[in-house]
């Protein structure tokens, strides 16, 4: 009867854990006020803490807000976060939009084993796996070959019906000409 009660004890424990990083995802979501309306994304600090903390601290500063989708291609994702060049109301500069990233340094890779699915929100990064910053990409559809080769740092939660309806691109690359916009983005619960 001890052992029962000492395995009861150690699955209490464990429980609390778990009901410890749920509550702690829970206070981390964003919302991206679309043209077609809000796309709500639950930010993961328990899988991606860093790359978290970087996305609400540009987001409380207002950094994200009148940002372009500047690559947007069909059936794969929608990318933007260009906060040096892709501000469509400061700044603004197709031809580097994509190129720049914000004031705060580049963070490490924070890779992880949660799938990239539709729905789901990467870091955008060069060629150097410890180079995302401000960008970030939001999933049309799966994409299996991005697991474990860029940092998931959450997953929209409501309107993605919104996030369907952004701009595609052109070509290869997906640049979009006359992009569509992140209107402001907030943090809060949801």
């Amino acid at each position: 009867m001890k052992l029962f009660y000492l395995a009861f004890a150690g699955v209490l424990y464990l429980a609390s854990f778990a009901g410890d990083a749920l509550a702690q995802s829970a206070d981390h979501y964003l919302t991206i006020q679309l043209k077609n309306g809000p796309v709500v994304i639950q930010l993961m600090p328990d899988v991606a803490p860093k790359h978290v903390d970087q996305i609400e601290a540009l987001a409380k500063k207002g950094e994200y807000d009148n940002v372009a989708f500047h690559r947007v291609i069909d059936g794969f994702m929608a990318q933007t976060g260009d906060v040096k060049y892709g501000n469509m109301e400061k700044g603004f500069d197709a031809s580097l939009a994509g190129t720049g990233s914000s004031d705060l340094p580049d963070i490490p890779a924070e890779f992880s084993k949660t799938p990239f699915v539709r729905g789901t929100v990467g870091m955008a990064r060069s060629q150097d796996p410890n180079s995302a910053n401000s960008q970030f990409f939001i999933m049309f559809a799966d994409g299996s070959f991005l697991n474990g080769q860029y940092t998931v740092v959450g997953k929209v939660v409501s309107g993605m019906e919104n996030v369907d309806k952004i701009k595609r691109g052109e070509g290869q690359n997906g640049e979009v000409k006359n992009p569509d916009r992140m209107i402001k983005v907030t943090l809060g619960k949801k």
